[in-house]
């Protein structure tokens, strides 16, 4: 009998704590298999610095544990880490349970929305097949915009339940997108990490040395994600920094908005910003993935 492995790291409710079983998803999705084998250590793995099995792993999860069975993304594009999101989505629950008499609040009652959602829309899907939320995801690019409607379209459950709009300037967040009247529970966002092409690339170079112990001349072609999603001028401190300044005027119409915080030394400078646009309180909640941590902040007015 195969002793199951909790992550101790991840959110109490993510699927995902245990280890992948692998026997289980090739039956969901019998493409994987090529792309799993067993380790020095006896067990069953993949090469998590191949984004196409990566991407191979994410098709199958969807498939087998939210029941999304047709889910892809355009070449070249972000392929989140689906336990990492997960986790993000149940600390989002909890903000929302906080302040709902200790109970997550559930059903398409509770409007979300997720800014820069990717060609994935990762953050929507999760959302609403573990809580039922609407959400509206939001994205500068076109080719992001359309992968991400076709997931929509594509799986019944997500039908009239997710809406993709696009951001036509890429220094709004909030502007040109939400409608008049219209109001949010929460907001989500995983914003651009790096200031350069040069930063992400080396960065990758580091990150898929360490998951493959070798060295590749293709880094940001091994990267996954295109330049939107992974760098932009100032980096993900400037992007959070202008996103608290515009949340300001779109106060009355958010009760929470929330974002990732991938550096620890950026937290200072956000809460001094948050403080000096007077919201009325404002969190920061630890996350741990493996060897990952990351952090979201949460404020509210």
């Amino acid at each position: 009998m195969t002793q199951k492995i909790v992550k101790p790291s991840l959110h109490p409710r993510n699927r995902h704590r245990g280890q992948y079983d692998f026997e289980k998803l090739i039956e969901t999705l019998p493409a994987l298999k090529a792309f799993v084998f067993i380790n020095l250590f006896g067990t069953q793995t993949l090469d998590f610095s191949n984004p196409t099995a990566v991407k191979m792993l994410n098709k199958a999860l969807l498939a087998d544990q939210y029941g999304v069975e047709n889910w892809d993304i355009p070449a070249g594009y972000l392929c989140p880490p689906i336990p990492g999101r997960a986790d993000y989505v149940h600390y989002a629950a909890d903000i929302l349970a906080e302040y709902n008499y200790g109970h997550i609040p559930k059903g398409n009652v509770v409007k979300c929305l997720d800014v820069g959602t990717g060609a994935n829309a990762i953050y929507p899907i999760i959302g609403h097949q573990e809580y039922g939320w609407r959400f509206v995801g939001t994205d500068i690019d076109t080719v992001s915009v359309k992968a991400a409607k076709s997931i929509v379209q594509q799986n019944p459950a997500l039908k009239n339940e997710i809406e993709i709009r696009f951001q036509p300037n890429k220094h709004q967040f909030f502007e040109g997108i939400i409608e008049g009247g219209e109001c949010f529970d929460i907001t989500f966002c995983n914003p651009p990490f790096y200031s350069s092409a040069e930063e992400a690339r080396e960065s990758n170079s580091k990150k898929t040395k360490n998951l493959s112990g070798k060295k590749t001349v293709e880094t940001l072609r091994n990267f996954g994600g295109n330049a939107n999603e992974l760098w932009c001028e100032g980096g993900e401190l400037k992007f959070i920094i202008s996103m608290i300044r515009e949340s300001v005027k779109f106060s009355n119409n958010c009760k929470w908005f929330t974002s990732l915080v991938s550096k620890k030394e950026h937290l200072e400078r956000i809460y001094k910003e948050l403080k000096k646009v007077k919201v009325n309180q404002f969190k920061t909640i630890d996350m741990a993935q493996g060897q990952k941590l990351s952090r979201l902040v949460a404020w509210s007015f």
